[in-house]
């Protein structure tokens, strides 16, 4: 048995959250057109089963936020997070977008992997949408640059080419233990995934700078075996993103709210009560508290664990009332 930790890494938009839902096979990360997407890491377990050379293997895939020069606190967080994850992951997947020319950017994302001094595997996305002829062109420039342990070409969105990268993952990664239950695909709670698929619905929704001042926070998670019921607010920096999140007479808002909870319910199994707030939290992205709010799902576990008097709105800085929820840990695992 193989097993190990394998950070995706990549510039924005290059592929990395589609390549780990894909070799999942489930929605761990969302996805859209817009950079930045991602703001922290997010873990995916897929379990490999011995075929003819390739090893049986547990391969923990760490997905990373796009890799770029940080202008706030919250993308300073977020580089953090792509630091985090390379100490002691014992393989890298550096994915490059094929259309893209080389750049500033790509020397920048290469020399932080060249930094890791780990196993590199170079993956040459989106070939569906380039000349095939070109390739061979692409492979010897990127192996210039670098002593790529391996170039594999891929499509993370049509899935072409993620079996011999399973195969060529599996047997670069050391022999060692399952480190996660044989069902279970990551170790992100449901309801971090539910923040994020409302978070992925105001991204495709709302345009210029409105998605980039949101995050979003749940404040109530009651589950049921037929009917779970939510409660979450999203934070924007200003009345005027506020009432844009809204919309008129609450069209927009309500076609955030319709598309997240068919997402949702599609992860969860079971019917949802979806209730949305929109609410300001002036500057949050220079303000490391609300930062830390919007991307550690640790530490929204351990302020549910706090008692209820020692909460605090995390608006207003004050303490709050809520409903007693346990929390929730729940992680998403195969269905059967």
């Amino acid at each position: 048995m193989h097993s190990g930790f394998v950070t995706i890494l990549g510039r924005p938009n290059a592929g990395k959250s589609t390549l780990l839902n894909a070799l999942v096979g489930e929605k761990l990360a969302i996805v859209t057109h817009k950079a930045q997407t991602t703001r922290n890491r997010i873990t995916g377990i897929v379990n490999v089963k011995r075929k003819g050379r390739r090893p049986a293997a547990q391969i923990v895939l760490v997905d990373t936020p796009g890799v770029h020069k940080p202008e706030d606190q919250l993308n300073k967080r977020m580089m953090q997070e792509v630091y985090d994850s390379l100490a002691g992951c014992d393989l890298i997947l550096l994915i490059v977008d094929v259309q893209a020319k080389f750049g500033t950017g790509d020397e920048f994302v290469l020399e932080i992997a060249k930094r890791a001094n780990t196993k590199t595997f170079l993956l040459l996305n989106k070939i569906d949408l380039i000349d095939k002829t070109k390739l061979l062109a692409m492979i010897e420039e990127w192996s210039a640059r670098h002593d790529f342990a391996q170039i594999i070409p891929i499509s993370a969105a049509k899935e072409k080419g993620t079996d011999e990268l399973l195969t060529a993952v599996a047997t670069a990664l050391p022999e060692g233990p399952k480190y996660f239950p044989e069902d279970q695909i990551t170790d992100q709670p449901e309801r971090f995934i539910v923040a994020e698929l409302i978070r992925e619905q105001v991204l495709i929704n709302a345009a210029q700078e409105v998605p980039y001042a949101s995050s979003v926070l749940i404040e109530n998670y009651e589950e049921g075996k037929r009917l779970t019921r939510i409660s979450a607010a999203i934070f924007v920096e200003r009345e005027g993103q506020k009432g844009i999140l809204i919309g008129q007479q609450g069209t927009m808002l309500k076609r955030i709210g319709t598309g997240a909870r068919q997402q949702i319910e599609r992860i969860l199994g079971t019917k949802v009560y979806l209730e949305l707030f929109v609410k300001v939290r002036a500057g949050w992205r220079d303000n490391p508290a609300a930062v830390e709010d919007a991307i550690d799902w640790h530490k929204q576990l351990l302020d549910l664990a706090k008692p209820m008097d020692a909460k605090e709105d995390p608006a207003k800085g004050r303490p709050r009332t809520a409903k007693k929820t346990k929390p929730q840990q729940n992680v998403p695992r195969k269905k059967r």
